[in-house]
């Protein structure tokens, strides 16, 4: 593949990731009667990217580079960073008035910049790496976007206001993918950075789209989609020649 094409493939993908993040949001001010089971499936593909995929390349890497045992501890770490943020920003935009709303948005903007960050990186491991990680991004920039909205919205600000946040947290991850073709990282630093962002996803999956599906009446259907979605990253892999 060619640089040209690379980043024309790249810059698609940042739109796709974009439009799934508006749809999130739509989503939110409109109905969401099948969104539980969208998010079981995305939940089991998530963290099956991250046990399919991104750890076993980050341990291919580490090998390549002569050092493999940093990558379960950054992996750790990684899962450690996002339960760390994901619980306390909540806790820092919870006093009184408009400002939670924009602090929030805020955050999950910047969020949605690092996954922009980690399809570019995981591109410079592999192209079939940083598909499936473009895919493990879609399926939470769903998730994304109805937080960016909800959060907005329970936070005091307009609905107009919630639009912008929006249309911030659907333009970040096109714009992370952009900054990532600006550096170029060593095999050690990039199996690192793929395994922390395995940790990420171990903690978005488990935590973040597993409990909003947990709404649903038919628990039966979401373990059956949640198993499906890892057996899809599975199969992908293989293919993939993983």
């Amino acid at each position: 593949m060619s640089p040209v094409q690379l980043d024309l493939l790249l810059g698609a993908i940042g739109l796709v990731t974009g439009a799934a993040t508006l749809a999130g949001g739509i989503a939110a001010l409109r109905a969401r009667s099948t969104l539980g089971l969208l998010l079981a499936f995305s939940s089991g593909a998530v963290v099956g990217v991250a046990l399919f995929d991104l750890l076993p390349e980050a341990l291919q890497l580490a090998r390549t580079a002569g050092s493999a045992s940093g990558v379960t501890t950054a992996m750790a770490l990684g899962f450690a960073a996002y339960f760390a943020v994901d619980r306390t920003a909540p806790m820092v935009a919870a006093g009184g008035g408009r400002h939670r709303g924009h602090l929030a948005a805020a955050s999950l903007s910047l969020h949605s910049l690092m996954d922009g960050l980690g399809i570019g990186f995981a591109f410079q491991a592999s192209p079939a790496v940083g598909v499936i990680v473009a895919v493990a991004v879609l399926a939470h920039d769903l998730v994304d976007g109805l937080n960016t909205v909800t959060l907005s919205l329970s936070g005091g600000l307009e609905r107009g206001t919630a639009r912008r946040w929006l249309a911030v947290d659907a333009a970040a991850p096109l714009l992370g993918i952009g900054l990532s073709r600006l550096v170029a990282l060593p095999p050690t630093r990039l199996a690192l950075l793929l395994a922390v962002f395995a940790g990420f996803f171990l903690y978005i999956g488990a935590s973040e789209l597993l409990p909003r599906s947990e709404g649903v009446q038919r628990r039966a259907t979401t373990v059956l989609l949640t198993l499906a979605g890892l057996a899809l990253i599975y199969a992908v892999v293989k293919l993939a020649g993983g």
